[in-house]
C-alpha cells in the first residue's frame, strides 16, 4: 500500500504526540489507511535521501542534505544548505531563564522558544493554514504556552525566518522522560505561507541539536501517518529511523488512528554529550 503523494505547498504539515492531525485534505478518492502492509514496511520515496558526512564543532556527524518536501517549490537544492555543516550553526549566546533568546541560527531560519507575547502572530498563521491541531484562540494559546518549562518536561519553539523574524513553524519536544530513558516526542508544524519551502527542515537540523547538545536527550520519537509523506520525508532526510507502526496510537479528528514510529538517537548523529543529564544513572 503506497501512501499519497501530498502538496506540502497547499497544507501545513504536522506530526507527533500534542500536534497530530488527520489530514483531511487528501484526495477523496483515495481510502485513508491506517496500516501498513506486513510485508513491506515503511512507505518508499520517490527520490533517494542523501546523507554525508561534515564535521561540525570538531564532531563528525552523519546527517542529511537539506532537500524540500516539494521540489517544484523548493530553492535549488545546493541554494538550501544543510544546517549542520560546518560553519552551517552560530553558537548563540543564552541566559538562563530567558524564552526569547535565540537557540541557534541556520543561514535561512532562527529557533527560538515561543512566549505569550507570540500570541498575535501565531493565531494568525494558524488561522492561514489548514487543518492544524494548534490553539486558534487567545485563551487556548496562552494554556499552550503555560505547559512548556523550558526542557524540563516540554520545549515549546519557533522556527522564525531570519531576515524579517516572521513565525515561519513551530516544533515541540513534547512528553520529556528523564531518569533511564532520556528521550522527548516531536511535533511540528510548517504554517502558510512558508510551507513547502524547506524552512522546516532547516529549522529541524537546529531543533535536533538543541535537543541532543543542550538538553542532552538521548533519543527523539516522531508518531506520523502513513499518508503523510511529507513529514515522512522530512524525517527521513534527518536520519530518523523507521521502527514500526502502533494501531490506534493517538486519538484524532474523533477516532483512534494508527502511526509510523520513526526514532533518533544522538549517536546516530554523533551528538552524544561529553556530560550526561545529571538525572542518567551512573549504571
Amino acid at each position: 500500500m503506497a501512501a499519497e503523494n501530498l502538496d506540502v505547498d497547499a497544507v501545513a504539515l504536522v506530526v507527533g504526540e500534542n500536534n497530530q492531525i488527520h489530514r483531511n485534505n487528501l484526495s477523496h478518492n483515495s481510502p485513508h489507511r491506517d496500516v501498513y502492509e506486513k510485508d513491506r514496511g515503511p512507505p518508499t520515496l520517490s527520490a533517494p535521501t542523501h546523507f554525508h558526512w561534515v564535521a561540525a564543532a570538531g564532531v563528525p556527524r552523519r546527517i542529511a542534505l537539506s532537500l524540500d518536501a516539494d521540489p517544484a517549490a523548493a530553492p535549488p537544492r545546493d541554494s538550501v544548505p544543510s544546517v549542520l555543516e560546518s560553519g552551517g550553526i552560530e553558537e548563540i549566546g543564552q541566559t538562563a531563564g530567558a524564552s526569547n533568546v535565540d537557540l541557534g541560527r541556520s543561514p535561512r531560519v532562527v529557533l527560538r522558544r515561543i512566549t505569550s507575547h507570540d500570541q498575535d502572530e501565531f493565531l494568525e498563521r494558524v488561522h492561514a493554514s489548514v487543518g492544524l491541531n494548534l490553539p486558534a484562540a487567545p485563551e487556548a494559546f496562552q494554556a499552550f504556552v503555560s505547559r512548556f518549562d523550558e526542557g524540563q518536561s516540554a520545549e515549546g519553539l519557533l522556527v522564525c525566518l531570519r531576515d524579517t523574524g516572521a513565525i515561519a513553524g513551530n516544533v515541540n519536544i513534547n512528553s520529556i522522560i528523564r531518569g533511564r530513558f532520556q528521550s522527548g516526542s516531536l511535533g511540528y508544524a510548517a504554517f502558510a505561507p512558508y510551507a513547502g519551502r524547506g524552512y522546516m527542515s532547516e529549522g529541524l537540523g537546529l531543533v535536533l541539536r538543541h535537543a541532543f547538545e543542550e538538553l542532552r536527550l538521548h533519543r527523539l520519537e516522531a508518531q506520523i501517518r502513513p499518508e503523510n509523506q511529507a513529514s515522512i520525508k522530512l524525517v527521513q532526510r534527518h536520519g530518523f529511523r523507521y521502527e514500526g507502526y502502533s494501531p490506534d496510537l493517538l486519538f484524532i479528528d474523533g477516532a483512534w488512528r494508527g502511526h509510523g514510529r520513526w526514532g533518533l538517537t544522538n549517536d546516530m548523529l554523533g551528538m552524544v554529550p561529553d556530560t550526561p543529564h545529571p538525572t542518567q544513572p551512573n549504571h
